[in-house]
């Protein structure tokens, strides 16, 4: 094979001087930043590995193909395990053609052979050049006008035996059937989506004029994409498959020979630690393309793996589409994972993995706990009922956000479910009134809210109201600075938009003062016998967690003395519950004090012991009188 054979279809040489600069603005626009932390990202692939284990397991035993034209009554003949066709020590050789078609027949053709790589060893780990198995090479690919305009370009793979060939033109050397082959398209199809925005007080936006003029007539677009690096893996592995009983997804890879006696080899190409930021637009000014071409073998754990992945992202995407799948913002939150995977200790990662299982472990119960201290309260002594009218406020405001920006399907039901919870307990802190007769704009019913009288009566009313004057001195200037700065320097699609940003940001940056209310009830009241001290048990080992990690992963400074600020207010409630001692007259969440258990647990041994002696007098046997003698 000669050299030009061996090197890739490259421009001519005037072409490449006149080769333009890529634009690296026409690249993907950027989404909103999401704060979100390495901790949660990690939760999410704890969630996805169950969601893999629970999909192998239902496919774990999948009943074998029943042979064709059998005849009734004959005996069942079962399939025999077979052997791969490529033993250890086979020599191979690989062949890799660039083209625009997507079944590839020109064999004739010198340009579209990109690589040739002979006298390969199969199940050699220590070839290449540095002795770990694989072998690369760089090419550069001309774009054609097709291709620029959002056209295809694919990667024909064939694996062969030294001496045969996958050209059916070839001859006595043509391989037939027994050629390992896979096909995959070079270039990506992306969406960049396109938000119309501006500074509301000046008119003016910080985006290109092409970004403002595409935002005026379309909310995204689909651009070809191209990545300049691919991996191509042969599977190493002697496993003797039974055709018909191979689980899924392997039975997507393994192609028998007609004989059913032996199977070729698997080859897999690889693009699973591709990221998307690597990833560069193809348009008119994208002419050449840089390409570089990875080959080295693989274990069949490690391709398990990544097969399990590329069933997942099938399964999520073909059951609950785009919506529920996450579309690109699952792809961004797979490259913080593959980025995780990469950078972080093991020992580390280990440790995150154990302690995310635990962090979703203490969510759970405190979200139980939480909705059974509500459900079996029975007096509001002490308890801050504006606080749980501003956690509806607050809730409603997080999920109107979301719902104003792209986000999937599973974090506006999450925000949803928030929702309905804090609604839940408006009806459990006060009492609901709806008026049906006298409705409001003669269609909607009225609705009245009016305090319980175990919230009237107690002095905890007085102190909710006189906390929030207090509160309100504080978050009012508050929120119209942070709404001023907005307005001056952060660009809003609308009023709305800007009405809504603005209320998020300040949740995000001010709302742990919104726990201080309950600080300045317990101070007054000198006592803290009240609160749910086991759900805000498990939220505090959770932050504590957080903390754990504020010290170990970069994150902003500021994000990171966000993570502490709930810390100080759990820390005053610890205080507040070691100075306040147990009073054994004020009565509990449920009603009762202490003296009261006391005296009734007395009241319940005195009726049991009581009980017990007059069934033992009733149980007792009747003496029979003395006879006398006759």
């Amino acid at each position: 094979m000669s050299t030009n054979n061996e090197e890739v279809l490259v421009a001519d040489n005037q072409a490449e001087n006149n080769v333009a600069t890529q634009n690296n603005q026409q690249q993907q626009q950027q989404q909103p930043s999401r704060m979100e932390s390495f901790f949660a990202i990690t939760k999410s692939l704890v969630i996805r590995a169950v969601i893999i284990y629970f999909i192998t397991s239902f496919f774990r035993r999948p009943q074998a193909q029943q042979p064709q034209n059998v005849i009734p009554g004959s005996p069942e003949v079962r399939a025999s395990p077979a052997w791969n066709y490529f033993e250890s020590g086979t020599m191979f050789d690989i062949y890799f053609y660039v083209s625009e078609d997507y079944e590839f027949k020109k064999f004739n053709d010198p340009a579209a052979l990109v690589w040739f790589q002979d006298g390969l060893i199969y199940g050699d780990w220590n070839g290449g050049k540095d002795q770990d198995g694989s072998y690369s090479k760089s090419m550069k690919i001309k774009a054609s006008d097709k291709l620029q305009n959002n056209g295809t370009i694919y990667l024909h793979t064939y694996v062969v035996k030294t001496g045969r060939s996958p050209d059916p033109a070839a001859g006595e050397e043509y391989a037939g059937f027994e050629v390992a082959y896979n096909r995959r398209q070079l270039n990506k199809f992306k969406k960049v989506r396109y938000q119309k925005t501006q500074n509301l007080l000046t008119g003016t936006s910080e985006k290109s004029a092409e970004e403002i003029a595409k935002a005026e007539i379309m909310s995204k677009e689909i651009v070809n994409h191209w990545h300049p690096n691919l991996t191509v893996n042969i599977v190493v592995d002697q496993t003797n498959w039974v055709k018909g009983t191979i689980p899924p997804p392997l039975d997507e890879y393994v192609t028998f020979l007609p004989t059913g006696h032996s199977y070729l080899p698997i080859l897999f190409i690889n693009d699973y630690w591709n990221m998307l930021r690597d990833y560069q637009a193809i348009n008119s000014t994208t002419t050449i393309l840089d390409l570089t071409l990875t080959f080295q073998p693989l274990s069949l754990f490690k391709f398990q793996l990544y097969a399990a992945q590329g069933m997942r992202n099938k399964w999520t995407s073909s059951m609950f589409g785009e919506a529920l799948s996450g579309g690109d913002e699952q792809d961004e939150d797979q490259d913080s994972l593959k980025e995780t995977l990469l950078e972080t200790n093991p020992y580390l990662l280990g440790i995150t993995f154990v302690v995310s299982i635990l962090h979703t472990v203490f969510e759970l119960l405190a979200f139980k706990n939480d909705i059974q201290f509500w459900r079996d309260r029975k007096s509001l002594e002490g308890l801050s009922v504006r606080s749980v009218f501003f956690a509806v406020f607050q809730s409603l405001i997080v999920l109107l956000y979301v719902l104003d920006n792209e986000t999937n399907f599973m974090i506006k039901m999450s925000c949803f479910i928030g929702l309905g919870i804090e609604v839940w307990k408006i009806q459990k802190v006060v009492n609901v009134t709806i008026n049906y007769e006298n409705k409001l704009f003669g269609i909607l019913p009225r609705i009245w809210f009016t305090d319980k009288g175990s919230y009237i009566e107690s002095s905890t009313r007085q102190y909710d109201n006189l906390a929030f004057k207090y509160l309100s001195w504080i978050c009012f200037p508050l929120l119209i600075s942070y709404g001023c700065y907005s307005l001056l320097y952060q660009e809003h699609r609308g009023w709305y938009s800007f009405i809504l940003n603005m209320l998020y940001g300040f949740l995000l940056a001010f709302g742990f003062i919104m726990m201080t209310p309950q600080l300045f009830i317990n101070y007054k009241l000198k006592s803290v016998a009240h609160l749910p001290w086991r759900m805000m048990t498990y939220k505090f080992l959770n932050t504590f967690i957080d903390d754990i990690f504020a010290f170990v992963i970069k994150m902003p400074t500021l994000y990171r003395l966000g993570v502490f600020r709930d810390d100080i207010v759990f820390f005053i409630f610890l205080y507040q519950r070691w100075i306040y001692k147990v009073d054994m007259k004020r009565v509990n969440e449920f009603g009762f004090s202490a003296e009261m258990l006391e005296e009734k647990s007395k009241e319940n041994i005195k009726n049991s012991n009581e009980t017990q002696a007059i069934k033992a007098e009733d149980e007792a046997p009747t003496t029979p009188a003395n006879k006398k003698d006759d």
